[in-house]
């Protein structure tokens, strides 16, 4: 999974065949999909708001300096860093390093937005937290996204499409499941809607075929 996000990011190289994004090849990483890694990937001796301003500087060369600093404040805010912009990412938690990483990868304005287990080092408590962000960020864009997660409810409550992959090194595209729910989400009116638990069983009978070959 994390391989085919790779190669959708232009950080890996594909064996045949092509991957387009609005009818162009991609070749090689660019400003049109934003990354959010498992591990954050911050500069740790800058600071947060210098670390969301490292892109924001290449994507908008001709931006004024306020304009740039409106943005990257507008992203920060978003994500609930308001009062910490000035902390070094090394003195950041690791919620609040990815914190960083979402403000970053939405304020680079890209077509794209791949997440590869963004969610999986954190505690269960700050993982819900984030997904909260991530949903209220992602809202106010609604722009295309692909994430990888092994996290069934995470699925669910992300996901307009969930695309289920066999195990190994041969994996394969093995069923595509839609998941039809209302959005605004929330992990409380999931839980009360009637679809959720058999939405939860064909994702979980799929796991669990995969896992007896």
């Amino acid at each position: 999974k994390s391989t085919v996000l790779s190669m959708v990011a232009g950080l890996a190289d594909i064996s045949e065949g092509v991957i387009l994004l609005d009818n162009r090849e991609v070749a090689n990483a660019g400003p049109d999909r934003g990354i959010v890694f498992q591990a954050p990937s911050l500069v740790p001796w800058l600071s947060a708001y210098d670390n969301v301003e490292l892109g924001v500087d290449q994507v908008y060369p001709h931006a004024s300096r306020q304009e740039r600093r409106d943005i990257v404040m507008h992203f920060l805010d978003r994500v609930g860093l308001a009062d910490a912009v000035d902390k070094k990412a090394c003195e950041l938690s690791n919620g609040m390093k990815q914190r960083v990483g979402i403000a970053r990868a939405f304020a680079l304005s890209p077509k794209l937005l791949l997440l590869d287990e963004p969610f999986g080092m954190l505690d269960s408590l700050t993982r819900w937290d984030l997904q909260e962000v991530l949903m209220d960020v992602w809202s106010r864009s609604q722009l295309t996204a692909m994430m990888v997660t092994h996290d069934v409810d995470e699925a669910i409550l992300l996901a307009d499409r969930v695309v289920m992959m066999s195990n190994g090194p041969r994996a394969r595209v093995g069923k595509i499941l839609e998941i039809d729910l209302p959005r605004p989400r929330t992990r409380k009116k999931l839980l009360e809607h009637p679809d959720y638990y058999r939405l939860r069983e064909e994702l979980l009978s799929f796991l669990k075929a995969c896992d007896q070959h």
